[in-house]
């Protein structure tokens, strides 16, 4: 299938570093179009929609947020803290809105393995289907958010 200029120019924009250092799509060479069709695969595969995920992503950052940097328990394996910066981002798709930079942090009781997600990262998923690149910063791996979040 032919990229339409608009869809061009959104995949250029991810993968520079206009809005966020190294980009939304960091050294991942697939398309963005492959991406979401991966990503979103994992996902389907789970038996979970963009929308479940991030609908309990949006939850957890909820409890935690009141208790800046603070931890709290999520269930009997999860904790979590909210850490705020100055300032918002934009989302990289055409529509008004900035999102607050917070970053979301997740650990398992029984491994203490961390994970992360922002408040960007929630809307790019429900809304574009979008968990970044790999190589991004902020890229959420959907096998590691099922695992971590709904197993």
């Amino acid at each position: 299938m032919k990229k339409t200029p608009q869809m061009q120019k959104r995949e250029e924009l991810l993968r520079s570093g206009k809005l966020v250092a190294g980009g939304f799509m960091a050294n991942d060479e697939r398309s963005l179009e492959e991406v979401i069709a991966a990503d979103t695969k994992v996902i389907e595969k789970a038996g979970l929609t963009n929308k479940k995920v991030a609908d309990k992503m949006r939850a957890i950052t909820a409890l935690a947020a009141p208790r800046l940097g603070q931890w709290i328990e999520i269930n009997e394996n999860l904790s979590a803290s909210v850490e705020d910066f100055r300032g918002g981002i934009v989302c990289p798709w055409p529509h008004a809105g900035t999102f607050t930079k917070r970053i979301t942090w997740v650990k398992t009781k029984d491994t203490e393995r961390l994970f992360f997600w922002t408040d960007l990262n929630i809307h790019m998923i429900e809304e574009h289907n979008f968990y970044e690149g790999k190589g991004s910063s902020f890229r959420i791996e959907p096998e590691d958010i099922i695992e971590i979040l709904f197993e």
